[in-house]
C-alpha cells in the first residue's frame, strides 16, 4: 500500500472516554495560558507567572502522555489494523515529549 493512500490511525477512534479526559487536559490548559498572558499583561511577580507556565507546561505533557498511551492500546487491541502506528514511531511520539 502506498504512503498516499494509507490513512492514518484515528486514535480515539474506540475510546471516547480517552478524548474526553485529553480534551479536558487541553482545555485546561489553555484557560491556565489564558492566565499566564494576563499575569504578563498584568506585570504580576515573575514567581506566579513561572508558577502558571509551569502548570501549562504540566498538563500539554500530560495531555500529549495520553494520546500516546491511547495509541498503544489501540495498536494492542488492533495489531493487524494496516494503519496502526509502528513501535518506533510510538517511541518517536514518547520521547518527544520528554
Amino acid at each position: 500500500m502506498s504512503t498516499e493512500t494509507q490513512r492514518e490511525p484515528q486514535v480515539f477512534a474506540h475510546d471516547p472516554e480517552a478524548k474526553r479526559r485529553v480534551v479536558n487536559r487541553l482545555k485546561r490548559a489553555q484557560g491556565q495560558l489564558t492566565a499566564v498572558l494576563q499575569a504578563v499583561e498584568d506585570d504580576a511577580p515573575c514567581r506566579d507567572v513561572v508558577q502558571q507556565l509551569a502548570a501549562v507546561s504540566k498538563a500539554l505533557d500530560r495531555a500529549g502522555f495520553l494520546v500516546i498511551s491511547s495509541a498503544l492500546k489501540e495498536c494492542l487491541t488492533a495489531p493487524e489494523d494496516e494503519a496502526a502506528l509502528r513501535q518506533e514511531e510510538l517511541e518517536k511520539l514518547f520521547l518527544s515529549l520528554a
